[in-house]
């Protein structure tokens, strides 16, 4: 929960950050323009509604940040977990004194503040704290990007939209600047003007110099009680330290041999980062990636169950009954435990079974029939080329229905997983509907390779539904999430009975009965598969491009 409401303070903060941003950014067409701007600014931040959400989310967010640097048992951490920790804590204590000149004179003098007040004291009067307040606007994005970076990574599909958030993430602060410069300099040549700076100071009610330092010294009160918020956090750590000391230890035991010993109260992974043991974490342990997961031997007994969090990540996965997330794990008792993924797991491993689950899932398999004759006489640059653009059209196809690409091969083959965190039916409609996609998508592809290709590729697609072991198999870099068993062996060989009925699918009647499709009016066969005992219905589709639109 506290994660939760973390979250969601700081994407208000976010919102207020953004917003305020692009105001700035539109000095870049004119001060009138950036005033404008600013009045529906204020409509949604400058009303006691928006001041509550605002300042509370402020609030919130820096105690619940304090709070989780706290639980942390050791300061081991990535550069990226260390960076964002100390942009966070830097931003306050920065923009402090222009949130005091602007919100607070306002609201205890009668100045009416707006962009030339701000401007003209910042870019003419104290040049200085204007580049304090450039560095604290970089600081206080970064912060915030940083923070949505860690929560969007995991979300699947999004990381595909990185580069446009990537290229915003640039343009938004660099755009705001250069807004605040453009502005500044047309308040430079306004205020060059006889009695401009005079007339301006009467209208807005310039404050006094006694409110002026008001400001300074309530600046200083917030350093101050900031600092004494973190030298408090770090104390209450040391005094847990020291009385972890007196609760005692408690041993680790790691594959190799690799055995630690430990203060109770630590997570296995701190544990991990404490003795510099190798350990993968994606989401630095807030117990969102599962990639931290161990297998238990020794002393599963005795450990407490999962908590409902851990517990839903686990069952995203499918991991066994002795599977914990490390970050989550905090022993009383000596255990031994093995991590199931290699510590240079990335984003793609935080959605992965863990080996040991058994799921019944749909797969596909699709092969280019004919390849060698299209390969045959031509540059292998020409080959790459076609072979890029038909991947990416099935590969977008699959995708979009919700599948899993698990894997290319043969050079022109791929193999996909449906209904990995969902059920079989879901799983069948899903594969069904790639594979109709899929179909038309060659036919566009073709339509535009008409020039290039002596004939217009033609597929053969597999799909199946069955049980099978998924996992993350290989060694090192050749690690990759797979699906083993009969259901994958029979997929594969429906792909291929494809050339033997000359259509372009063949699907299980398992299948079609799971997608709630109506197969009365496709030939029925029945196929022989190796490793099962009887003959398996499947139906013979012409032409995938024709099945139901959608299922």
């Amino acid at each position: 929960m506290t994660n939760r409401i973390r979250l969601a303070s700081g994407l208000v903060l976010f919102a207020f950050v953004f917003s305020h941003l692009a105001n700035h950014a539109l000095g870049l067409i004119s001060l009138e323009v950036m005033e404008e701007g600013r009045r529906l600014f204020n409509l949604v931040w400058r009303n006691w509604p928006g001041t509550i959400l605002l300042y509370g989310s402020l609030a919130v967010h820096f105690t619940l940040g304090l709070l989780a640097l706290y639980r942390r048992r050791t300061l081991r951490m990535s550069l990226g977990e260390a960076i964002q920790l100390l942009l966070g804590l830097a931003a306050i204590p920065l923009l402090a004194e222009h949130v005091l000149a602007t919100r607070l004179l306002e609201e205890i003098t009668k100045l009416r503040g707006n962009y030339t007040y701000v401007i003209y004291a910042l870019w003419v009067l104290a040049p200085g704290k204007g580049a304090i307040q450039a560095v604290a606007l970089t600081v206080v994005w970064a912060h915030g990007v940083m923070g949505l970076y860690y929560w969007l990574r995991l979300k699947p599909g999004v990381p595909r939209l990185f580069p446009l958030l990537s290229a915003l993430a640039v343009l938004v602060p660099v755009l705001s600047l250069l807004g605040f410069v453009a502005a500044g300099r047309e308040i430079e040549i306004l205020a060059q003007q006889t009695g401009w700076a005079t007339d301006v100071g009467a209208r807005m009610h310039w404050p006094q110099a006694g409110a002026i330092a008001l400001v300074d010294d309530l600046r200083k009160a917030v350093w101050g009680f900031l600092a004494g918020a973190v030298v408090a956090v770090f104390a209450a750590k040391a005094m847990r330290a020291l009385w972890a000391v007196r609760r005692g230890t408690v041993a680790i035991t790691y594959p190799g041999p690799n055995r630690v010993t430990v203060p109770q109260g630590l997570s296995v992974l701190e544990a991990s980062r404490a003795k510099g043991i190798p350990h993968a974490s994606v989401c630095g342990g807030r117990g969102r990636c599962s990639t931290c997961r161990v297998r238990i031997g020794e002393g599963l007994e005795g450990l407490d169950p999962p908590l409902p969090a851990e517990r839903q990540v686990l069952d995203r996965v499918g991991a066994a009954p002795d599977t914990r997330l490390a970050c989550q794990l905090r022993p009383t008792a000596p255990i031994s435990v093995t991590p199931l993924l290699a510590p240079t797991a990335g984003i793609a491993d935080a959605h992965a079974g863990d080996g040991s689950a058994e799921r019944e899932i749909a797969i596909m398999f699709a092969d280019v029939r004919g390849f060698t004759g299209l390969a045959e006489g031509r540059l292998p640059y020409d080959v790459v080329f076609i072979l890029n653009r038909y991947f990416q059209a099935m590969g977008e196809a699959i995708e979009q229905a919700g599948g899993r690409r698990v894997d290319k091969f043969m050079g022109d083959g791929i193999m996909a997983l449906f209904g990995v965190g969902s059920s079989p039916a879901e799983g069948s409609r899903a594969a069904v509907n790639a594979a109709r996609t899929m179909a038309r998508a060659l036919d566009r592809l073709n339509q535009s390779l008409q020039d290039d290709i002596p004939a217009p590729i033609r597929i053969g697609i597999g799909i199946h539904v069955g049980p099978v072991i998924l996992g993350n198999m290989g060694y090192g870099a050749a690690r990759h999430f797979m699906a083993i068993g009969d259901a994958v062996n029979a997929a594969s060989r429906l792909e291929t009975l494809t050339k033997d009925y000359g259509c372009q699918l063949v699907l299980s009647e398992d299948v079609a009965r799971a997608a709630k499709l109506d197969f009365g009016g496709w030939p029925r066969k029945a196929a022989d598969i190796r490793g099962l005992k009887q003959p398996l219905p499947v139906l013979a589709v012409a032409d995938a491009g024709a099945l139901p639109d959608p299922l």
